[in-house]
């Protein structure tokens, strides 16, 4: 049994839609206009001016900087998926398979940033003469990991018709569909152990750090991580109820996924937006805190 996926963009339609076609088009339409009008000249905004970020330890920094530029890579793809959506995919097979290489590796390094960020934050309070301090390598092997695992989104890519229609689809047999869906459940579930962890022990110190009494830090980089996983653990359950599906041979589960991965997948794209809101909110607060502070 064949199972082709879609992604975030794949209800494509051609030409003058009718009511209910063309409700399923403006919605994905409109929310991927949105994302990409607040999120990329945010995101862009977060890497230049790095809001109240002279608190933050420059491993910090620099891991924030690099969440950033996996949001922007993340979102420079929404054109090109708002496209889709509205036309047939006439932008052929190397701008498809490039595309969704984009959307994958900027999503699994968003993942490994949130994670060293949770690992760093535990260090840095528990064992801070074992801190990371060799960024650079560590940013490198952070890509590096991300692209390896986005290589079966490169792979598996294609230019597909369906009902007079061209889509840009990952396509994949029950069993490679399988193997795909568990491989991003136990990456996406390790990380949050690890990023859970992290932040348990590091609770069980928190009365002893003096890295806390300026709560900025804390409170940023928590709400970062929390907010990621809020959107991330869906589209991983999701995925945990396909696997079952596949298995099961259980044909409306199946045929759940291209409409259940454009709404769960498209999660990733709001959180990506989000973020430099965040940034831009703990800059204020932080400051005004600050003259809160410089007029009692």
């Amino acid at each position: 049994m064949d199972l082709t996926s879609a992604n975030f963009t794949n209800s494509s339609t051609a030409g003058p839609p009718s009511s209910v076609s063309g409700l399923r088009t403006l919605v994905p339409v409109g929310l991927m206009s949105l994302c990409f009008l607040v999120g990329f000249p945010g995101n862009i905004a977060v890497l230049i001016l790095r809001p109240n970020w002279q608190k933050l330890s420059r491993l910090t920094q620099w891991l924030m900087m690099n969440l950033a530029l996996s949001d922007l890579l993340c979102l420079i793809t929404l054109p090109i998926w708002i496209y889709a959506v509205l036309y047939n995919w006439t932008l052929g097979v190397t701008i498809c398979k490039m595309a969704g290489f984009v959307v994958h590796c900027s999503i699994s390094s968003s993942v490994l940033t949130i994670t060293a960020l949770s690992v760093q934050r535990y260090m840095q309070v528990v064992h801070p003469q074992r801190c990371i301090r060799f960024k650079m390598r560590l940013l490198i092997l952070l890509w590096l990991i991300s692209m390896v695992l986005s290589i079966q989104a490169l792979m598996s890519r294609q230019i597909i018709k369906d009902h007079h229609q061209m889509s840009c689809f990952t396509k994949y047999n029950s069993t490679q569909h399988v193997a795909m869906l568990l491989t991003e459940c136990f990456f996406g579930f390790s990380s949050f152990i690890i990023t859970a962890c992290a932040y348990i022990f590091l609770h069980k110190k928190l009365n002893q750090a003096v890295f806390f009494n300026n709560p900025f830090t804390f409170k940023l980089v928590t709400t970062i991580i929390v907010t990621f996983f809020v959107f991330s653990m869906p589209y991983l359950v999701f995925n945990l109820v396909m696997v079952g599906g596949v298995l099961s041979n259980n044909l409306k589960i199946v045929a759940f996924y291209p409409t259940g991965l454009n709404f769960f997948g498209g999660l990733t794209f709001i959180n990506s937006s989000i973020n430099p809101l965040l940034y831009a909110f703990s800059a204020w607060h932080g400051l005004r805190s600050t003259q809160d502070n410089n007029t009692s």
